[in-house]
């Protein structure tokens, strides 16, 4: 089923990210995830190869195609091959489209050929210490002060957050703040009063650099507004649909990836004189997973079409995200039971993606918050 969503073109490519992640990531991750952050000739190396940028206009860099199959691709096979540091879905699919959609034609001429070729890493600033995913709560303030911003305030759990030389920040351009109060700008790598904290400890995703942000009195110039002044969470709500159904596409691939090695292992790990595939409870636990993913690739793959197309709505990508994340989780974890003690080894493929995977319940919109919306579009 899969296969029908793919053309010849887009195999081609899948083939293209293998070689780079076999090259390029997989001897190197290791190290990474000790390290907690991967290496800048990591993202030079994917500019070279053509991963970033994917949707970047070609005179700027980029690939030059709108076709989310090919980001699809990417966060399928990045997935598989357990590549959770070099984010290049974050990247791409949840920060390029503000640049692209928003940014001026100087804009554009200033960072997209970094962000294309690898030496511009970008992250996004919305989360903050105590609001979570409530947006409209954020205290992060920029003072109009003529030809420039005064930014001050702080985030968190903020990917990419380490490398990053472009952040886009969420901040508050009106007292009220809220839903008509909030802007984009962009703070570039070394703005005075632009600090990082701690390279945040994760149970997972290892490799993948998160930190905390300070923004004390930065001077932030105008030409760094991102958009119109004021418009930044009517921005942010345009965007999102994109991000979770980037984050739910990740999801299947990473419920189908454990299910494949643990329908592996089962049929040579034996048990009591025989494979653990003979064992009646063990085929129904594969049975139903089958089934589940199944039907979610189905969903997951029409929404990736309807995207494609201009006509995902914010509802069906919320569904996608919170299906997907919630069987991803739950397939980890009845697998990782499925290989008992080996399982439970920090260094097996089933732990790390028990690990890597849990968080794709909570960025983006926790799953909470995907039923909120589905819920609201059908009761009010």
């Amino acid at each position: 089923m899969q296969r029908e969503l793919y053309t010849e073109e887009h195999e081609d490519f899948r083939e293209s990210v293998r070689a780079f992640l076999a090259k390029e990531v997989i001897p190197h991750h290791a190290r990474w995830e000790q390290q907690g952050i991967v290496d800048r000739d990591a993202w030079l190396a994917a500019g070279r190869a053509g991963l970033l940028g994917l949707a970047v206009d070609e005179q700027y860099g980029g690939g030059g195609s709108p076709d989310f199959r090919f980001a699809a691709v990417l966060a399928e096979e990045f997935t598989r091959a357990g590549a959770s540091g070099l984010a290049v879905g974050l990247h791409n699919d949840i920060i390029g489209p503000y640049l692209t959609g928003l940014a001026t034609e100087e804009q554009k001429r200033r960072w997209l050929p970094g962000f294309c070729s690898g030496e511009l890493i970008s992250a996004i600033a919305m989360t903050e210490p105590d609001t979570g995913s409530d947006l409209q709560a954020i205290r992060t303030t920029a003072v109009d002060a003529g030809d420039h911003y005064v930014l001050n305030g702080s985030k968190t759990f903020i990917s990419n957050g380490i490398l990053a030389d472009l952040v886009v920040v969420v901040a508050k351009t009106t007292e009220e703040g809220g839903a008509h109060g909030l802007s984009l700008l962009v703070v570039e790598r070394g703005m005075p009063g632009f600090e990082r904290g701690r390279n945040l400890d994760k149970i997972g995703q290892k490799a993948q650099d998160t930190a905390e942000l300070f923004f004390q009195d930065v001077r932030v110039p105008k030409a760094n507004l991102l958009g119109e002044e004021n418009q930044g969470f009517l921005y942010l709500m345009r965007n999102l649909a994109q991000e979770r159904l980037a984050i739910a596409v990740a999801a299947i691939a990473g419920a189908e990836f454990v299910l494949e090695e643990t329908t592996a292992y089962v049929k040579q790990r034996t048990a009591f004189g025989r494979p653990l595939a003979k064992l009646q409870h063990v085929r129904f636990e594969i049975a139903e997973l089958a089934t589940e993913c199944a039907v979610t690739r189905a969903f997951v793959d029409r929404c990736v079409l309807e995207h494609n197309r201009y006509s995902l709505t914010p509802v069906d990508a919320s569904m996608a995200k919170w299906w997907a994340t919630e069987l991803q989780k739950r397939t980890a974890d009845r697998c990782l039971q499925l290989h008992g003690g080996s399982g439970y080894m920090s260094d097996s493929a089933v732990a790390r993606a028990f690990t890597d995977g849990r968080v794709q319940t909570i960025y983006g919109g926790t799953t909470e918050i995907m039923k909120e919306i589905v819920g609201r579009s059908l009761l009010g």
